[in-house]
């Protein structure tokens, strides 16, 4: 979490002084048109925003928790990924020494049972003789997940299986991309081995290097087996797996729920590849991993279906578990052979909230969590609606969830928004990626939605292609819109979540993504620091608002109130998009405030994204080009005038009623908010 205190002190505090009806503004643009904001803050006309309707989305894409948010530095640790038969491809291990040193193969001698394959390295040289071994060594080396992050001070945990048939003498090293280096080293000195051995070495870090390998070699002659093959910091969240720094971004966007694993990594283009949970679950040496054949890359599958409860335990969020309903994007299960697959998820279900003592509880307990997870929602499969098998698979599913767990939402991937389910849900899933003027305009979709019956959730929403790039501020801040729209509609949505969430910047399967990261850096989008203005909307309550003489509809606002948790005060927040390419003076008026009136002494927080071309986005070069800046507006009234710079997302917080029981300085946190 500290790394985020760096991001957060970027943020630029801009002072601008107001009299009574002054116009405030952080870019100092001049405004010809001029747009009336009524807010009506009565209690009469006020609705409850849903606990859940702002969270994440995350999908195995883009290398995002496989070199990701999954802490693992060794990629392919148990030399699965080339498939089971061999010989096999061991990449991105490479050899260490030329073919006259050392040979290096794989076969089918693991000790594990789901993971056959280990790699045998035949040391051919010796430290004499003809033969001579060069200077460390030959051996193997894995660069990770496009180098490993090894920082000076820093201990990570190294845990490999080793076997051979006479004494071993292998030299560890943690050393710079090109070898040369050793940032940190250790040896294996060991009489037996001859059946598999597992050893656990702590290793100390002397240097930093964010592109490092690990090394494993030997000079002396003999035959080598190795087998999963582990590197983790020990910092990680928790201890529980979780890169700290990216960890962090998602924590700071409070996240009601996160909505997991996929996406089309739960499909799979093929059945054979889909995600199968009970393949993710026990140590991790055991998880056989598999190849998501949509997104093209292996997996270890240590992030699996327990690290991912975990995970949404330890954001504070509630899970949303999708699963396979025996449909992928080419084959599918006939629902008259589906009902394996239906007591699959139900054991699935025991797992995650079964007794210590029922079958697949006792697993998650002897994982170290012997409490349920508190798994509430569940959606049967991904975009499958217009698949043929569909429907009748998912009756099946959905009876036999709600017969032994009758308090689970279950999430439809038919779109209920303009005409009714013909099968029975909870909530319906609706998927929406377009142009930056569609997905802005898009904000009405739900204005007629049923207000009964089964809620929408907004399971990805994103702007793509050309208004995109790798991640705009037009794109922020055409979904800006179109989430006041569903806040706004809230009675007839109960989450939403932008897609995807994060990219490895060495393997972008997918433009734009939320936060954009390597072994070492990482930045916000505009989009990741759009989603952070919609962050107190969760449990808030929702103000009638409306626009007068809105200039092209290009201008769209909510009100909300909400409990400030740092200081137990109440305040009400306005948000408005300004999409059109002119600066807008934005006439307030807040009526029905009664008791709440606003609390002048502490004035209010003016917060503005934006930035000089619509089409600028952030980069590890340029980090926070685009990142909300705040503005105090020491002066306020009910009625006042605020400009609004154009191609900008803006919300000023107002204090409404200060907490007799608070000892905190209020000024300090409405500066602090964002």
């Amino acid at each position: 979490m500290e790394s985020r205190h760096s991001i957060h002190h970027v943020l630029l505090l801009v002072l601008c002084g107001l009299s009574a009806l002054c116009q405030c503004s952080a870019t100092g643009v001049e405004a010809n048109q001029t747009v009336v904001l009524l807010v009506n803050a009565s209690e009469a006309s006020a609705k409850k925003i849903p606990d859940t309707l702002f969270g994440i989305f995350f999908e195995e894409i883009n290398h995002a928790g496989a070199g990701g948010l999954w802490a693992e530095l060794v990629n392919n640790r148990g030399f699965e990924a080339g498939g089971p038969n061999v010989p096999s491809n061991i990449d991105p291990w490479s050899i260490i020494g030329d073919e006259s040193k050392v040979i290096v193969s794989t076969d089918r001698s693991s000790c594990f049972d789901r993971n056959k394959i280990a790699v045998q390295v035949q040391v051919l040289c010796d430290r004499t003789g003809a033969n001579i071994c060069p200077d460390g060594g030959v051996g193997i080396y894995n660069p990770g997940f496009w180098g490993m992050n090894i920082e000076q001070g820093k201990s990570y945990k190294l845990v490999l299986y080793v076997r051979s048939q006479e004494s071993i003498n292998v030299s560890v090293a943690l050393t710079g991309s090109n070898g040369l280096q050793k940032l940190a080293a250790a040896n294996i000195v060991a009489a037996d081995v001859s059946s598999w051995t597992k050893v656990e070495i702590l290793l100390e870090a002397t240097g930093t290097d964010p592109n490092s390998r690990l090394e494993l070699r030997s000079s002396k002659k003999g035959v080598i087996w190795f087998d999963q093959v582990s590197l983790m910091p020990t910092d990680t969240y928790k201890g529980h797996g979780f890169r700290k720094d990216l960890f962090g971004m998602l924590k700071d966007l409070k996240p009601a729920f996160i909505r997991f694993p996929g996406g089309c990594f739960v499909e799979g283009d093929w059945l054979r590849n889909a995600f199968r949970w009970k393949e993710t679950i026990g140590q991790w040496e055991e998880r056989p991993g598999h190849f998501g054949d949509v997104w093209n890359y292996w997996t270890d599958d240590g992030l699996g279906h327990f690290e991912f409860l975990q995970l949404a335990e330890d954001l504070d969020s509630l899970p949303v578990w999708v699963f396979n309903n025996g449909v992928s994007h080419h084959d599918q299960v006939d629902t008259s052979s589906i009902l394996p697959f239906v007591q699959e998820i139900l054991d699935g279900l025991e797992f995650a909230r079964g007794d210590p003592t029922s079958t697949w509880g006792s697993i998650r307990a002897k994982m170290g969590h012997p409490e349920p997870f508190d798994l509430r929602y569940v959606a049967i499969g991904n975009e499958d609606c217009g698949k043929t098998k569909y429907r009748g698979n998912y009756l099946k599913f959905y009876t036999a969830i709600k017969d032994k767990y009758p308090d689970i939402k279950i999430i439809s991937n038919c779109d209920g928004s303009t005409s009714p389910l013909d099968h029975p849900a909870d909530l319906y899933d609706f998927h929406i990626y377009s142009s930056a003027n569609s997905v802005f305009s898009n904000a009405r979709h739900f204005d007629s939605a049923p207000r009964r019956g089964p809620k929408a959730f907004v399971s990805e929403y994103a702007v793509t292609g050309n208004d995109a790039g790798k991640g705009s501020l037009l794109a922020a801040l055409g979904e800006a819109g179109f989430l006041i729209g569903v806040e706004k509609n809230s009675e007839a949505i109960e989450m939403a979540s932008y897609a995807p969430l994060f990219v490895n910047d060495n393997d972008r399967r997918w433009n734009p993504d939320a936060i954009v990261f390597t072994s070492s850096q990482m930045y916000g989008t505009p989009s990741y620091w759009m989603q952070h203005f919609f962050k107190e909307s969760n449990g808030a309550t929702l103000l009638s608002s409306a626009l007068q003489a809105n200039p092209s509809n290009s201008l769209i606002a909510s009100a909300i109130t909400w409990r400030n948790s740092l200081d137990n005060n109440d305040y009400l927040r306005i948000k408005v998009v300004n999409f059109g390419t002119t600066a807008v003076i934005i006439k307030i008026s807040l009526t029905g405030l009664g008791q709440n009136s606003l609390e002048t002494l502490f004035g209010a927080v003016m917060t503005e994204l934006t930035s000089n071309n619509v089409m600028d986005e952030n980069s590890f070069r340029e980090p926070n080009k685009v990142i909300p800046v705040k503005a105090l507006i020491e002066k306020v009234s009910d009625n006042m005038d605020v400009v609004l710079a154009p191609r900008s997302l803006n919300s000023i917080d107002f204090l409404l009623r200060k907490s007799t029981s608070s000892n905190v300085d209020t000024a300090s946190v409405l500066k602090s908010s964002f």
